[in-house]
């Protein structure tokens, strides 16, 4: 026996172990073809290998032929005393395992394969643990010694057990009487037979326990056998697959299922890694991950094809979030990659908020894989995703532009510089566009950059960078996007300039708004005032004569351009004048923290209180009054608070000390803004009420029937009429009774 080691060892180190793993793969490579073209025979009739797996006479009389070929350069008298098997039943697993690292990577294996052998891998990986435990059992009996030596040095080896995840499903599957064998429906995909089985509720119960009780690969193989199915019914040449699915109960059921159980089976037996720094990583390299590889990208692609035939919210929100926790078993995969990018884009940009929302989180999640590539897959998709969607802005799509712009700015927060660099590019492209329109000077040009997307490209990077800087605050690192701010407050200011009159006021408040988010949360001072000023004076001057009209108040957030039927009326003139003076009342509340804040102040007063006094009075000079009377109130609160400073104003450290102990909530201005903000709010909720109010004829008028004489017909024309102006006239009482309120 003693000798018998010694061989054993030189012939592990010729490298013959090798040699003889290939000549057992190919062994399994004949006997899978052989099956394929037979096909598996029926109970009672003999099957193509015995239970121990040892084949029969025309495949070994093959594998024979093969093994000679392969073994002409090896020596072989030194082990002409010692079995192949008898060797073989020792430490084999490190050298497949070796060799399973030098293999091609699952894509590669996908695109090589058969749908149907991705899910016959998994039986085969059943019955080779089998064959192992059985080899180690044997091993004590052959070759005591060498035994022993594997009991010293590879103990994980011995211990190995079949019982578990796989040998424990089969035997417990059983033991409970299941229909986990695969054979029949194997035989009936593979031969093309049309009989193919029923798939019934009390089935998919034996799998859920399968699942549940004993984490069954086999179960699993069975179900997403029949997911296939299922996802593919309504092609327009479905796919030959091993079930029929005839009862809505059964089907959805069958998604359910499928969604629920398997990111559960998979992390029980090829579990995800979780770095350090938060990322996620791949499962390691095993003979069961390969093995499970092409079962999990087959059922991945069966999903991606199922959501985009499904309508419902409820169960797209599943598919989404379900799957996002597979995810870890697919980033090998590029093809699967891109193509799930692509279809979470679509729904995070076009379908409900609750399907939004659930394709936003399955982007954050890919995000945080430990491939840097997919996170710049992502944010070179994202940006794009976001402009298509907000070209069409009116009052039902504000809400879901909103939600796409505070979910994509928070995945572009996630890894600054890799965000820094698409973000140079996307904010370049709006440089570009205004350059244009000022050298072109044409309409086309002018439309470039005076269009909902522009306003929206604008308002999402000012959100990205204060987002940004507000997690520099917290973090004292300085964010790598602050460069950023320059340029964007550039090309901002240059789109207000580019044409300042009264039509474009809408479109300047939106840019002003942006720039004053950026300024409120990145702490830089920027000048408002002067785009903000003009916008106030001119409708107040004496020269501007406002018409009458009976238009109800143009809504600014919906609007970028004033219809031509609002231009010069008083309704236009004060809607825009009241929204200006809260724009200006919010930057001066985010200044009123500046040592400087007085002297900030007097240009600004001087101009509105100039204007003022040449104003004919009304509803518009009251609203200026009012906001000059609050900016004198903060500049006197400041100058109190200053009043005992012992610092000059070149002391910076001194200065900034001071500034944080300032609380803005409790400036004068500070508290101003806030009672105008809920007063502004209870007025949209009131105009919402009251445009209800006012039901439209329906479409093509009002109809008489045939035979209705002329006087009935005026008689009932001037009833609906009088009706409408009836309602007409409730509307604007309660819009002016309220606005006497507040004032």
């Amino acid at each position: 026996m003693a000798k018998q080691t010694k061989q054993a060892r030189k012939f592990r180190s010729s490298g013959e172990l090798k040699r003889k793993i290939e000549t057992r793969q190919k062994y399994q490579k004949i006997k899978k073809r052989i099956t394929a073209s037979r096909g598996k025979k029926s109970k009672g009739k003999p099957n193509l290998s015995d239970e121990r797996g040892k084949p029969m006479k025309p495949v070994k009389e093959t594998l024979a032929e093969e093994s000679d070929e392969s073994e002409d350069d090896v020596p072989t008298n030194r082990f002409q005393g010692m079995s192949v098997d008898d060797f073989l039943q020792g430490d084999f697993m490190e050298e497949d395992n070796s060799q399973d690292d030098g293999d091609e990577d699952l894509e590669q294996d996908e695109l090589g394969g058969s749908d149907n052998e991705s899910f016959s891998s998994v039986d085969d990986l059943q019955d080779e643990a089998e064959d192992h435990l059985m080899d180690l059992k044997a091993l004590a009996e052959n070759d005591p010694e060498f035994y022993k030596y594997l009991q010293e040095n590879d103990q994980e080896l011995l211990n190995f057990d079949a019982s578990a995840p796989l040998d424990e499903s089969t035997d417990g599957e059983e033991s409970a009487g299941m229909m986990l064998d695969g054979d029949e429906v194997g035989t009936k995909e593979e031969s093309g037979d049309d009989d193919v089985p029923h798939l019934t509720s009390d089935i998919l119960k034996q799998w859920q326990k399968g699942l549940l009780e004993y984490r069954s690969l086999r179960a699993l193989r069975k179900l997403l056998l029949a997911f296939r199915t299922a996802a593919n019914m309504n092609d327009s040449e479905p796919t030959k697959t091993g079930w029929t699915i005839d009862d809505p109960a059964v089907f959805n059921k069958l998604i359910v299922t499928s969604f629920k159980y398997t990111p559960v089976v998979l992390n029980h037996h090829i579990p995800s890694k979780t770095l350090p720094n938060g990322k996620f990583k791949a499962p390691a390299q095993s003979t069961k991950q390969k093995s499970l590889g092409k079962l999990v990208l087959s059922y991945f692609f069966n999903v991606l094809h199922l959501i985009s035939q499904l309508s419902d919210p409820d169960m797209l929100t599943m598919a989404v979030s379900e799957s996002s926790k597979i995810i870890p078993y697919v980033t090998t995969s590029r093809k699967a990659v891109k193509q799930y990018i692509k279809t979470c884009l679509e729904l995070w940009s076009t379908a409900e908020d609750r399907v939004r929302i659930a394709a936003f989180m399955a982007l954050r999640k890919l995000t945080q894989s430990a491939d840097s590539s997919i996170a710049d897959l992502i944010l070179k998709g994202i940006y794009p995703a976001f402009v298509r969607a907000s070209k069409a802005t009116t009052v039902h799509t504000i809400p879901s532009i909103n939600l796409m712009k505070n979910s994509a700015s928070d995945i572009y927060c996630i890894d600054q510089a890799m965000s820094y660099q698409h973000g140079f590019g996307y904010i370049r492209q709006l440089a570009v566009h205004l350059r244009n329109s000022m050298k072109l000077k044409s309409t086309e040009a002018y439309r470039q950059v005076y269009n909902w997307q522009f306003v929206h490209s604008v308002d999402f990077w000012s959100l990205v960078l204060a987002k940004a800087c507000t997690q520099e605050l917290q973090n004292t690192d300085e964010s790598e996007l602050r460069p950023l701010i320059y340029p964007l407050v550039q090309i901002t200011v240059g789109a207000v300039r580019l044409i300042p009159t009264a039509r474009y006021y809408p479109l300047h408040l939106h840019l002003i708004r942006s720039l004053l988010q950026l300024m409120r949360h990145t702490k830089t001072y920027i000048p408002l005032a002067p785009f903000i000023l003009p916008i106030i004076t001119g409708p107040i001057s004496p020269t501007t004569k406002s018409k009458p009209s009976t238009l109800r108040p143009l809504d600014i957030t919906i609007h970028i351009r004033a219809p031509t039927q609002y231009l010069g009326t008083k309704v236009y003139n004060e809607s825009i004048v009241e929204e200006s003076t809260f724009v200006l009342a919010e930057w001066c509340e985010t200044l009123q923290g500046s040592i400087a804040f007085p002297e900030i102040m007097v240009p600004i007063l001087m101009v509105l209180k100039r204007a003022v006094k040449k104003s004919k009075g009304g509803k518009i000079s009251g609203c200026v009054k009012a906001l000059i009377e609050k900016i004198e109130d903060g500049v006197r609160w400041a100058e109190n608070q200053r009043s005992n400073v012992g610092f000059a104003p070149g002391m910076d450290k001194e200065v900034k000390e001071w500034e944080a102990k300032i609380t803005l909530g409790e400036a004068p201005i500070g508290k101003w803004t806030g009672l105008q903000r809920k007063a502004r709010e209870r007025k949209r909720e009131l105009l919402e009420k009251v445009s209800n109010l006012y039901l439209p004829p329906p479409q093509g008028g009002y109809r008489m029937a045939g035979g209705t004489s002329k006087l009935t017909k005026f008689y009932c024309f001037g009833i609906i009429h009088i009706i409408q102006l009836r309602r007409e006239k409730r509307r604007m009482l309660l819009y002016r009774n309220e606005t006497i309120w507040e004032q």
